[in-house]
């Protein structure tokens, strides 16, 4: 265990929740675990953290996948953003105590923030503020708060996420557009397949608050008219902070 690693915050928290963190070394050897490896390390491979805690295992991961990703392309900034957004948009966590859901989400963020200024300062870029904006939402919506095993939220709603399908991805693809569906966990375990673009609509839904000052997410309770429906629009995967969609006809 490394020095000063806090493993447990209040033996309270260990006997009401069952509180107890993953040494770091712990965790560097599960995930480099031969077979796993590799698949971790491509920036597709769904990743879910059933209790997610302040984010240990998807920092790890996130921060391998963009050190990959800067030996892959050291010198294209362009294939660093959009495949560096990619690589968290397949992190997923589910976590039942606030301040760990919030501590998670700044920490997985810092990872991508350190590491994209450090390559922007290599190669005597500007930061874009769409592409930080961008990582800040799909982190935001990617975390969240619930009780894994009853598939709820602290408020009753059902844990939904967000799959965030790339467009068209090849081995060429330098601008990676996505679109996005959600689907509530119990649609993950019943294995349902929605039309791409769809919102999670079976009950009123209620926005994931952001853990961002900068990233206003708005009461997305349905309003719906009858007749119609509101779904997500294929976009550029550094422009999803502006989360677009468009009316269509149910």
């Amino acid at each position: 265990m490394a020095k000063n690693e806090i493993l447990i915050k209040s033996k309270k928290r260990v006997q009401q929740h069952g509180e107890v963190f993953t040494p770091k070394n712990i965790v560097d050897a599960m995930v480099t675990l031969p077979g796993l490896d590799e698949q971790i390390l491509l920036p597709t491979t769904t990743v879910l953290e059933p209790s997610v805690g302040e984010g240990a295992f998807l920092s790890n991961i996130l921060q391998r996948r963009l050190n990959a990703l800067a030996e892959q392309y050291p010198n294209d900034l362009g294939r660093i953003e959009n495949y560096g957004l990619l690589a968290i948009s397949s992190l997923y966590g589910v976590e039942l105590l606030e301040d760990n859901v919030k501590k998670c989400a700044i920490n997985v963020y810092t990872v991508f923030h350190d590491f994209y200024l450090e390559n922007c300062e290599k190669l005597n870029k500007e930061p874009k503020e769409n592409v930080l904006e961008s990582a800040k939402t799909i982190v935001s919506i990617n975390i969240v708060q619930g009780d894994f095993l009853k598939r709820f939220r602290a408020d009753g709603s059902p844990i939904v996420f967000s799959e965030w399908q790339p467009v068209k991805l090849n081995a060429r693809t330098k601008n990676i557009s996505v679109i996005r569906t959600e689907y509530s966990l119990d649609d993950i375990y019943r294995k349902v397949k929605r039309t791409a673009g769809t919102q999670f609509t079976s009950e009123p839904i209620h926005s994931q608050p952001s853990l961002f000052d900068a990233v206003p997410v708005e009461d997305t309770e349905s309003t719906q008219t009858p007749g119609t429906n509101f779904v997500y629009i294929p976009c550029p995967i550094v422009d999803v902070y502006k989360q677009e969609m468009e009316e269509a006809e149910l």
